[in-house]
């Protein structure tokens, strides 16, 4: 095929390849279809609104679908999606050239006065096609005032008049807009199709090139049909006409797929030094800091995806590498372990970006990934502490290098240790300890049962008995936060149960554990359970006294108290119990002192 346009000048791939007819759209099928049956059904819209990525085809859609429009042969004259027989006014408008189809640039025809002169024109009959049809690309860019000129026309266009319209950003489209036209949201191309269509015109071309560096190249364009053909056509330039995957991997900067995968390995298994003479490596061979991590962060999705589709292992644009090593990843590894990967190096990857040294970023957060590595998971972590001893994740290499499981760290504190479980206070003898408890919201965890447990000096079997015990020894400020930050779920010699109040610091369990250890002289179990109901000693001694103040404000003497008295008001009631051995049945009218009345005059 030619490589050179009518003056000689050399065309560019994108332009080159360009597709003349709905059958050389590649990815957009749906749209295809949907276009079709409209045309043989004779239900054709007056606008469309293309919208998608850069690159994946908006305007050469456009000018398709303006060329059906106008089809019209010897022996067609109707609009049709049928193209494969150049039409009377095809070559034209793919040009761009045609009279009768008009393309605007929203970028640069803003204002109200562009729009003004469409609506002008378009009250005359098409030169020579059927339709005049008018492409306005970016029609984002357009001022309100352009839009809002622009709505009649568009919701009652003449017979005669066509409007398609493109744009990257459809969320700055008018809703009024979108409501007129036929939306068609085009598609990211799948790597794999990028790749064979870039594999069908190297064939063309006859250039020789690499099925890694074709995949290199389909995953560097993003989806993007233009990108990957820009892509393709700077590495035959400089590949000399031999596209290499090596000669892509230095042209674009990028890591080797291989040694991503071995820097992966290193970090599962939290081989530190290893990991950071891999990086080292790299970053010397010219990968930027930002893309290796970016090319890791890809392998964990695409571990994380083989984990549960494994079909997608036979993706084209996938290098062996990634096939194998990836299912072995996969059955290796847990999704845990992989999510909490994900979310450190999408966090770490912000930072690399933004750092004023992006290397020694880099390395930080290497690091934390590759000592996170034998961290035990949730329940790794709890069936450790049941054992006697834990269950780590980290990967032990085998005698092929690849990955396999293996390993037994310790658990160790700290809330990455177990990805989300929550760290609980537990008093020991000498000093505090953490007990792991898992985090489940608006549910309450269940105490264990403690066999023999030792009895306390001092029996604690309330939280009253703990304001006691706080009263004993002195501590008004224990007793506050007892008193008015904890719930009570269950408590047994040894072991406590509590809810917590929002306002609560996150220091009380263990200062609770901490002070019953010293009063009762055992050691106590402090968890802490989330959707805990029960009222904190503040809230029933304010239900209560709330109660005694209802009472006696329905009192008859108390009642006629306060209309003798404009402006007094029960401030307190205190019940004597000197005369009554039952506290349940009290007589308000026999009690000495029943309230105490204050006017607001005082």
């Amino acid at each position: 095929m030619d490589t050179k346009s009518a003056d000689g000048a050399y065309r560019v791939l994108a332009r080159k390849y360009r597709p003349q007819n709905f059958n050389d759209l590649i990815g957009q099928e749906p749209m295809v279809l949907t276009l079709k049956n409209a045309f043989e059904t004779g239900r054709i819209a007056q606008a469309w609104m293309l919208t998608g990525v850069r690159g994946v085809g908006k305007t050469t859609t456009a000018r398709i679908l303006a060329r059906a429009l106008n089809y019209k042969t010897d022996t067609i004259d109707q609009p049709t999606i049928d193209l494969t027989v150049p039409g009377e006014h095809c070559q034209a408008i793919m040009e761009g050239r045609h009279v009768d189809v008009i393309e605007m640039d929203a970028a640069s025809h803003t204002g109200i006065d562009d729009i003004r002169d469409i609506i002008e024109q378009v009250r005359y009959r098409p030169v020579s096609a059927r339709y005049k049809v008018y492409i306005i690309d970016e029609v984002h860019m357009l001022s309100t005032q352009a839009f809002n000129g622009l709505l009649k026309t568009l919701e009652e266009p003449p017979p005669h008049v066509k409007f398609i319209f493109a744009t990257t950003e459809i969320r700055r489209v008018p809703i009024t807009v979108l409501s007129r036209c036929q939306r068609f949201d085009l598609r990211r191309v799948e790597s794999g199709i990028l790749a064979k269509h870039l594999r069908r015109i190297a064939e063309a071309e006859q250039i020789k090139v690499d099925d890694s560096a074709l995949a290199m190249i389909a995953r560097a364009g993003e989806g993007s049909v233009r990108d990957s053909l820009s892509i393709f056509d700077q590495a035959i330039a400089h590949g000399a006409g031999h596209v290499s995957a090596d000669a892509v991997r230095s042209m674009l900067g990028l890591a080797d797929r291989a040694r991503i995968i071995d820097l992966f390995e290193m970090l599962m298994r939290g081989d530190v030094a290893g990991a950071l003479t891999e990086f080292r490596a790299q970053y010397d061979s010219g990968a930027d800091p930002s893309v290796v991590l970016t090319d890791l962060a890809e392998f964990n999705h695409l571990v994380t995806r083989l984990h549960f589709t494994p079909d997608i292992a036979n993706d084209v644009s996938l290098s062996e590498d990634e096939r194998v090593r990836g299912r072995e990843f996969a059955e290796k590894l847990s999704v845990r372990v992989l999510s909490r990967t994900w979310q450190m190096l999408l966090k770490g990857i912000a930072e690399v970006d933004t750092a004023s040294r992006p290397v020694q970023a880099a390395e930080m957060l290497l690091i934390r990934l590759a000592h996170a590595a034998d961290l035990p998971t949730l329940d790794e972590a709890l069936r450790g502490l049941e054992n006697g001893g834990g269950t780590g994740t980290r990967l032990q290499p085998s005698g092929n290098g690849r990955p396999a499981g293996g390993g037994a760290p310790q658990a160790r504190g700290g809330a990455d240790a177990v990805g989300g479980a929550a760290m609980m206070p537990v008093a020991g003898n000498a000093a505090p300890t953490m007990r792991i408890v898992e985090a489940q919201p608006m549910q309450a965890i269940a105490p264990q049962p403690v066999e023999n447990a030792p009895q306390p000096k001092v029996p604690v079997n309330s939280l009253q008995d703990i304001l006691a015990l706080a009263d004993k020894h002195r501590d008004m400020q224990f007793k506050v936060l007892v008193k008015n930050c904890v719930r009570l779920a269950s408590i047994a010699p040894g072991r406590l149960e509590i809810g917590l109040t929002d306002d609560a610091p996150k220091s009380l369990p263990s200062d609770i554990a901490q002070h019953l250890l010293n009063w009762t002289g055992i050691r106590w179990v402090v968890t802490v359970a989330r959707g805990v109901t029960s009222q904190t000693v503040a809230e029933a001694e304010a239900e209560r006294r709330d109660h005694l103040v209802t009472d006696a404000r329905a009192d008859p003497d108390v009642a006629a108290i306060l209309a003798a008295f404009p402006g007094a008001r029960i401030t307190d009631v205190r019940i004597t119990r000197a005369d009554h051995g039952d506290d349940e049945d009290i007589d308000l009218d026999a009690v000495a002192d029943v309230m105490a009345l204050s006017s607001e005059d005082d």
